[in-house]
């Protein structure tokens, strides 16, 4: 007698491994986007689009690094104090107009430029003024205190890679060296839309769509799915939401490709007869792969719309969301011109037990937690529906569970996802 499984990612033959299917999506795609020259205060979060290299030296001079007394090591006693005459002062952005003499020191502010012949700084607090004269105590080490040229950065070092995506950082390091405009990559532009009859649109549609009696429900994924997108500095097209119609979703597809880089949707790439996205994309272009292995997200679809790159989110708003840090978010990079594209996994301990169908790869929403011992653990979120929209909101990120993993015990080391380096 034939029972039901009520497991609806039961394993499949037809179904391809995530790796396999990750794998012809990096082979698919490039660097589609084209270049433009920004100034340095707009270049926060766009990707370079060609090394940095460094001009100059970085500090260009050796200088001091406290507010105290430039001297000469060789001038110091080895055993006991020192009193030298102090003969000059240097601010920062003040050099001394001539070499050091043996003998002599200087007062020198937190940045001011070593003058030639001197090579160590003694800090305002250890010293000793006596009229004209500074007693520097024994024991100061050759070198203390002075920062060395190029110590930060070399002259034509490479100091930014082609790829890496501007952060605060990088600009501030763009800006040590002078450099006022970069040569990034163009934003990609993408088209999104959601599909489905039951989709009501939570700005223009009724307030009372939901529980109307007309089994509507508020769009979710376009708005989730564009904030997403503008994360990683994209120009998005929304087109709104299609109804389950062959003719008006080939229609905006079609119409949608000559002017993006890339076409997500949402819903409508499952097995039903409603689900008419992936047959209409196939008529259009192609299809690369459709069914993964994974949970939660199985029903998900790669492929092109005449040229243009195409992703079919599942309708499920957490499955939409999970996907797109773990498969399309790969693609976007790929396409904007970033060059890191894999997201760090750190392991911690799981702070729960649970058995897992071997096969294929699973994402739990979970959060860290320090214990009573003071250990951080993994704790999946109670529930994990895939239309569980809150677990997203309580959640700080992912528990990526492999194919061969068939459960999971308290203490196991499980690989946790941040949600903060997915949409980055």
């Amino acid at each position: 007698m034939s029972t039901l499984d009520d497991d609806c990612y039961q394993a499949d033959a037809e179904m391809l491994p995530y790796l396999k299917g990750m794998d012809i999506l990096k082979n698919q795609t490039h660097t589609v986007v084209g270049t433009e020259i920004v100034s340095l205060p707009k270049a926060l979060g766009r990707v370079l689009a060609e090394d940095i290299q460094a001009p100059l030296s970085v500090p260009p001079h050796d200088n001091s690094a406290v507010d105290g007394y430039g001297v000469a090591f060789a001038d110091l006693a080895p055993d006991g104090e020192t009193r030298l005459p102090v003969t000059a002062r240097i601010a920062a952005g003040h050099p001394l107009d001539r070499s050091a003499e043996s003998g002599e020191a200087v007062q020198i502010f937190t940045g001011g430029a070593m003058p030639v012949g001197m090579d160590t700084v003694a800090m305002q607090e250890d010293i000793t003024l006596d009229g004209d004269d500074v007693i520097i105590p024994a024991g100061l080490k050759l070198g203390a205190n002075r920062r060395l040229r190029g110590e930060d950065i070399q002259k034509d070092d490479v100091i930014i890679k082609s790829g890496t995506m501007l952060r605060a950082q990088e600009i501030g390091l763009a800006a040590s060296i002078g450099l006022g405009h970069v040569k990034v990559y163009k934003p990609l532009r993408v088209a999104v839309f959601s599909t489905g009859d039951e989709i009501a649109d939570p700005l223009f549609d009724g307030v009372d769509a939901v529980g109307g009696g007309q089994g509507t429900i508020y769009d979710v994924n376009r708005y989730s799915i564009a904030a997403l997108l503008r994360g990683f500095g994209c120009e998005i097209t929304d087109l709104g939401i299609l109804q389950d119609n062959v003719a008006e979703i080939r229609g905006a597809l079609h119409d949608a490709a000559p002017g993006h880089d890339l076409i997500i949707t949402s819903g409508g790439v499952s097995m039903g007869e409603e689900d008419h996205i992936t047959r209409v994309v196939e008529s259009l272009g192609s299809i690369d792969f459709w069914r993964l292995a994974i949970k939660p997200g199985r029903p998900m679809a790669f492929g092109k719309v005449v040229d243009t790159a195409f992703i079919g989110l599942p309708g499920n708003p957490v499955a939409a969301m999970v996907i797109f840090m773990r498969v399309a978010r790969c693609l976007i990079m790929r396409m904007s011109g970033r060059t890191e594209t894999d997201v760090p996994a750190f392991q911690v301990p799981a702070g729960f037990s649970m058995t897992k169908k071997k096969g294929r790869r699973e994402w739990l929403r979970a959060s860290l937690e320090i214990n009573s011992d003071g250990v951080m653990q993994a704790h999946k979120f109670p529930q994990q529906g895939a239309g569980i929209l809150t677990s997203m909101v309580a959640s700080t990120g992912l528990i990526e569970l492999v194919e061969d993993v068939e459960g999971v015990e308290e203490g196991d080391l499980v690989s946790f996802l941040s949600f903060g380096d997915m949409t980055q």
